[in-house]
């Protein structure tokens, strides 16, 4: 009989999006179209639309733990993909719970601002992201303003910006970071810059116009952990999920 090889699993830990735009709704759909076991650990229940957060709930920091503990119970992760951890408590808890594992091909999302523009993440709670969890990943997602943020500074505002900001949050964590330039006023193309072991990879896709997806963000990330979890490089696995959020778009559009 002919063995097959187990489905990968990817986990997601990640906010509820009621309108299963955004959050772990949209990591689980991507991993599932992308051929991997997608599973999940909820840091908070979220009231939202694609146009508004109009409430948050967070979960336990223990509760958030301990469901990261009942996935890795049963299967180990390939991948993980951390998205909206709310607090500074359930940073902390997901940083000790993913060292403790061991966990690889861990794609951080550093979740801060909603794209509506609620604060998804206070000060305490992105200082412990810097010194807890960033330092366990294998690659950080910023865009722009989230960018400017963990640099404590303004945003990268051009294309020599972003190369300038990527090499230095690669430098400062040690770890791969990729730059999304979706939101660049200047370019025609839909821009990211990739910083891996100092030396740096630019994806570009035409731009659609006049189109917003709700949670492309998530999209993104989680197709990149995705790949990672089949077996992809990482800058393969950047490429391929760059395929796959511009076909999201090219569908929608």
């Amino acid at each position: 009989m002919k063995s097959t090889r187990p489905q990968p699993v990817a986990l997601t830990v990640a906010g509820s999006d009621s309108s299963g735009g955004a959050g772990a709704q949209a990591d689980l759909r991507v991993f599932w179209a992308l051929g991997v076991r997608g599973a999940s650990a909820i840091t908070a229940l979220t009231c939202q639309n694609a146009r508004a957060v109009i409430g948050v709930q967070a979960a336990r920091a223990a509760i958030v733990a301990r469901q990261i503990e009942a996935v890795c119970d049963e299967v180990r992760p390939a991948a993980v993909k951390t998205g909206m951890l709310t607090n500074a408590s359930i940073v902390a808890a997901v940083a000790r719970e993913l060292a403790r594992r061991r966990l690889a091909n861990i794609v951080v999302d550093p979740v801060m601002v909603s794209s509506s523009g609620h604060r998804l993440l206070s000060a305490r709670a992105v200082a412990t992201l810097r010194g807890q969890l960033l330092p366990l990943a294998t690659l950080v997602t910023p865009n722009l303003d989230e960018a400017g943020v963990l640099l404590g500074g303004d945003p990268p505002r051009s294309v020599a910006q972003m190369r300038e900001a990527a090499r230095t949050l690669a430098a400062n964590f040690g770890v791969a970071v990729l730059i999304k330039g979706g939101h660049l006023p200047e370019c025609e193309s839909a821009v990211d810059v990739l910083c891996v072991n100092s030396r740096l990879s630019e994806f570009r896709a035409p731009r659609v116009a006049a189109m917003k997806i709700h949670g492309s963000g998530c999209i993104y990330s989680a197709a990149i952990a995705a790949w990672l979890a089949r077996g992809a490089g990482l800058i393969e696995a950047v490429r391929r999920a760059k395929r796959y959020v511009t076909a999201q778009f090219r569908e929608r559009g």
